[in-house]
This record gives structure tokens, sequence and C-alpha cells, in this order.
């Protein structure tokens, strides 16, 4: 789908469903995610797309902001439409680019769905210089993000986020808000990064073993994971539960058991 939009200031983007791109019209939706950014110094909005959200955080006193923007035609109109915005895109893909500031920095943006959980992941990444990140996910996805153990939305995108963040469910945001309406509800949510991480290996070997646990989440942990511990370690009590019923820190004391 592509959708045409013209301006009064005769500058046109088109909404292109190759990139996700599903923009926000809501204007309380709007505030409501521009009021739960913490107060910082730095922000990076990711996929500013029509300026939704932009303009809001524009207004922002005394904030360093960039916006990562991949897509040629929202460069050219957010620019036109907002010139304090000028000097300011980074005209890249978020997965392709690198961090913005050499500094702390708090992300917020609403996230394209097909590559919301690869944002996610590039988020992890430069945990160290994120505190906080506000985003907008499809629901399921966003529900996933932020379940504990024992709940059937829980899983990879659940231990791995939560392993470095607390992660807490904002509020929904239904289809009408966007142009065009997505087929699906969106949620927004946040991210603080922890102060308590637990103790692991290595990030390495934490990562493996959640995801060859979750990689057959119905069965036992000691069927899935019986080639990265010895005979003897899966015959502990821990092997007869499956993924699901681990907290974070019972995947990061697994680590320390592994091969």
């Amino acid at each position: 789908m592509r959708l045409r939009i013209a301006y009064f200031c005769r500058v046109e983007y088109t909404l292109k469903k190759s990139l996700g791109q599903h923009f926000l019209k809501d204007e309380k939706i709007c505030l409501s995610i521009v009021d739960a950014i913490p107060n910082c110094e730095r922000l990076v909005e990711v996929g500013p797309g029509a300026g939704a959200i932009t303009k809001y955080i524009l207004q922002k006193p005394a904030l360093d902001f960039k916006a990562v923007e991949l897509d040629d035609e929202k460069v050219a109109y957010l620019e036109t439409t907002y010139p304090a915005i000028k000097g300011k895109i980074v005209h890249e893909s978020i997965l392709d680019c690198a961090p913005p500031f050499e500094e702390t920095f708090t992300v917020v943006g609403n996230f394209p769905y097909n590559i919301s959980s690869q944002i996610l992941f590039r988020v992890l990444e430069w945990k160290d210089q994120v505190p906080v990140m506000v985003g907008m996910f499809q629901k399921e996805v966003a529900k996933r993000i932020v379940s504990g153990p024992g709940n059937k939305d829980y899983g990879i995108l659940s231990v791995l986020v939560q392993a470095y963040y607390h992660a807490e469910y904002l509020f929904d945001v239904p289809p009408q808000s966007f142009n065009p309406p997505p087929k699906v509800d969106s949620g927004v949510i946040k991210l603080t990064r922890r102060t308590d991480v637990v103790d692991m290996r290595s990030e390495k070997s934490f990562i493996a073993v959640v995801k060859a646990a979750f990689g057959q989440r119905r069965k036992m942990l000691r069927n899935p994971l019986k080639g990265m511990f010895t005979p003897e370690t899966l015959q502990e009590e821990i092997f007869t539960k499956r993924p699901e019923q681990l907290s974070v820190a019972d995947f990061a004391a697994l680590t320390f058991k592994m091969k």
C-alpha cells in the first residue's frame, strides 16, 4: 500500500508498506508518549515519520535531540515542515547506524512493526548507553516483552530484555489512532535499565541457553539443552521444568553449569 499525502507546503510523502509505516494521527496518544519520556539530556527518536511525536519533542527546552530516519521522503518532509530539525537527522537505518551519541541517551519511537524486534535487540546492544526506552510495538510483541514466568507470552524477548531492563506496559493504542490503520492493536512500553543485573557466566552463554530452551518450549529443559550440559548436570531437578517456568535469574544461574 502506498498512500500519497499532500500538504499545503507542497511537500509530499508516501506511506510505504514495505517499511511498515503506520503514522500516528491521535494527538492524545502522541502527547502520552512524550509525557512518558523522563527528563534527559539527550534523546533519540527512531522512525519519526511525519513528525507526529517529533513536533512535541522539538518543543522541549535544552534537549540534545536526534532523529534516525531512513526514508528520503520523510527526511525531506521533516526538514521542510519542522525547520528546527535540520542538522538533527541521522539519515540511516537504526539497524545499521552507530550510536547517535557518544554519551548516554534515551530512545523513543513508534517503531515499524516489521523490524520492531530487531530495534529492541539494537537497544540491547546499546544498553550501556540507553538508560530508558519508550516505544510502541504491536500489542502482541509488547505483551511478550513485559510478561513474567508462567505466562504464555513469556519467551526469549521477555528474558533477554528483562535481564537488563525493568519492563512496564503503559497503555494500549487502537488501530484508528494511525494512518493507515493497522490490522492489529498496539501497545506502548517503557524500559528502565536495571541496577541489579544478575550474574551470568557471559552474555553470549546467557543468550545461547535462553534461545535453545525456548526453541522447544513445550519440552522439559533437559531435551533442548542436552548438548550444553553434562549428563550428570541434566539430572538436576531444574531440568525437569519447562522454559516458561524459569526466571531470568534461573537462566543466568544455568550458564555457570554449562560445559
